[in-house]
């Protein structure tokens, strides 16, 4: 086990033996406790609590994760999405004025903003931004409506979004950096794949595909996955399976299909019934994903 590793599990409260406890009590004087959430607020705050864990052990900055960006513009990349989500439920926002509610316009304004500061400046700024969402979000219901980034949605599932986006941006960083961390608890990972579940026919249509009439199963296996029947029209949406009929049903790792929707790769997996409609299926699914 890694020491990120072991600092990881530390900050999510999780038992983990420790051969060094000089080294745990170094760990966490370099990070915050996590902020007590919520169950539903709970996957984003458990992701917030593994990106700062990896984030106590970098010592390289300027390294170029993903989308060209550094670890610094990454980091205030997902500060200024978090950010975004604020604005839509009036928690405070943090860094200079939201001149528009636009992800990219944002990200890059805070990047400029970012950059000019130290790497722990940008480091404690999205963690902030992150806890004052959570400690805003405790006293709001779940179901609340909020437009953030033109998205009007329940809040949870903003929040479910942003859990996604910092999983796998947590991901990118450690990968990187040949790091591995383990997996979120299934109870993190349940709610997470049940609203990627719920995105499929939102990216069947981004992608040009209207199959409204069309029905597929989805079975994710491992800890946290589920079995979902999945209507193809975006006004009815998916729900856990009870026997419904189908037109194609498709079988994949839980972790691995969350990743499909985040854009990372395509998981191998088990295929029924119409074969065009899983391959449609397959390759729409990244549609959302992004910057």
């Amino acid at each position: 086990m890694t020491d990120v590793e072991r600092l990881y599990r530390d900050a999510l409260g999780e038992v983990a033996p420790m051969r060094s406890p000089a080294l745990l009590e170094a760990a966490r004087a370099r990070r915050r406790p996590a902020v007590a959430a919520r169950p539903w607020i709970a996957p984003y705050a458990g992701r917030i609590a593994a990106m700062d864990a990896l984030l106590a052990q970098a010592d390289d900055w300027t390294q170029v994760i993903v989308e060209g960006w550094t670890l610094h513009e990454l980091i205030a990349h997902l500060a200024a999405k978090d950010g975004l989500v604020a604005r839509a439920v009036g928690a405070p926002v943090l860094g200079p004025p939201v001149e528009r509610d636009d992800a990219l316009e944002r990200t890059a304004s805070l990047q400029e903003f970012e950059l000019a500061r130290s790497p722990q400046e940008t480091r404690r700024a999205w963690r902030d931004q992150a806890d004052a969402l959570c400690a805003h979000l405790a006293d709001v219901d779940p179901e609340t409506v909020a437009d953030a980034m033109g998205t009007p949605i329940p809040v949870r599932d903003h929040l479910l979004g942003r859990m996604l986006e910092t999983w796998i941006h947590t991901d990118d960083a450690a990968t990187f950096n040949g790091v591995r961390l383990p997996h979120p608890v299934p109870e993190h990972i349940h709610p997470t794949a049940d609203f990627c579940a719920r995105l499929i026919p939102w990216t069947m249509l981004l992608s040009g595909l209207d199959r409204s009439d069309r029905a597929v199963r989805i079975t994710l296996t491992g800890p946290g996955g589920g079995d979902w029947h999945v209507p193809l029209d975006a006004a009815h949406p998916a729900v856990p399976y009870r026997g419904e009929a189908s037109d194609a049903a498709i079988t994949a790792d839980v972790v691995e299909f969350c990743f499909l929707l985040g854009g990372r790769g395509t998981p191998a997996f088990h295929a029924e019934g119409d074969p065009g409609l899983v391959e449609e299926v397959i390759a729409a699914a990244p549609a959302l994903s992004g910057p």
